[in-house]
């Protein structure tokens, strides 16, 4: 039995049982086959399916659900596992979105303590959401692209922005620029007709979809480094046994080591591709910078607002553990 396509239409409720008793998943993942998070992904699918009688099949770059889809796909029980962004969900629940408030951790050290922290309220947010979690991927330190040169402010002023989340949206309104939601598997033709000319992501999102050809910029601001998690069906991950239970744990405990140190070894490699392949990759000017940051600061303010007393917590020992 699996889960592919003509499931889609049968009731959540059915489509978690079956899933909870068949021996094959199907991972809905959102990007392409070549990225490490689906790289990382398929090696771990394939560790389950090797431990356990479980089998479990990866289906990269939105093949299954898109991005958007995915992780309401596994929480109604459409699919039973699949990789989403996190911060993405920040319309659901401020607390999705600690690893992308602007400027807070901006590198691997610190992204890993923040990570470390704010575990425990993911977990619970999760659960919380009937989704039960497995791991967490990061992507390398945001950069700024842009089809124009960044020199101040006015020269960014009304560029079309490719938002991923809530934060992204509203960093580009405080900068002046136009926000739009736009997917990863779509990135490359929104670029080409001038949907976007502007964005902040990582250097892997930028070397997968080839943004030297439509991109003349990119800009080391390292704003960020925004996580990827994997989770599953609450309901199917219950009916599994205790050992097909371990497997998956096991699984994913060396996945999750196996992605952040890819992360991390890839950042600067991405941005060498960029100048390879004709980018201009700068620093800001120490006043746009500046600019950049303020917006961050009133992101920040404005997050811990919704994010209430949890998000303070999170903070606070955020803090502590620097």
């Amino acid at each position: 039995m699996n889960f592919k396509y003509g499931l889609v239409a049968a009731s959540a409720f059915a489509v978690s049982a079956s899933a909870a008793l068949a021996d094959k998943w199907d991972m809905a993942l959102a990007y392409s086959a070549t990225n490490y998070h689906s790289e990382i992904a398929a090696e771990f699918a394939a560790e389950v399916t090797a431990n356990s009688d479980l089998e479990i099949v990866t289906h990269p770059g939105g093949s299954l659900f898109g991005g958007s889809e995915i992780f309401g796909a596994v929480r109604k029980g459409l699919a039973p596992i699949g990789e989403r962004l996190i911060s993405a969900l920040g319309n659901d629940n401020a607390l999705y979105e600690v690893d992308s408030v602007p400027f807070l951790a901006t590198g691997f050290e610190g992204s890993k303590k923040l990570y470390e922290v704010s575990k425990p309220v993911l977990v619970e947010t999760l659960e919380e959401a009937r989704v039960h979690f497995l791991y967490s991927c990061p992507w390398p330190p945001q950069g700024f692209y842009s089809a124009e040169a960044a020199t101040d402010l006015d020269s960014i002023s009304g560029l079309k922005f490719r938002a991923y989340n809530a934060t992204t949206s509203k960093m580009a309104e405080g900068l002046g620029m136009v926000p739009t939601k736009i997917e990863a598997a779509e990135l490359a033709q929104a670029f080409a007709t001038g949907v976007a000319q502007s964005m902040i992501s990582s250097g892997s999102t930028g070397y997968d979809r080839k943004l030297w050809e439509h991109v003349d910029y990119y800009y080391d601001v390292k704003a960020w480094l925004p996580r990827n998690m994997v989770i599953v069906n609450e309901k199917a991950w219950k009916r599994l046994d205790d050992d097909t239970q371990a497997a998956i744990t096991t699984a994913a405990a060396n996945a999750e080591a196996k992605c952040w140190a890819k992360a991390e070894e890839l950042d600067a490699w991405y941005i060498e591709q960029f100048e390879a392949n004709g980018m201009k990759v700068e620093t800001l000017s120490p006043e746009l910078q500046a600019e950049f940051e303020k917006v961050g600061a009133e992101l920040k303010a404005a997050w811990l607002e919704r994010a209430g007393d949890k998000g303070q917590d999170v903070l606070d020992a955020f803090e502590a553990a620097q």
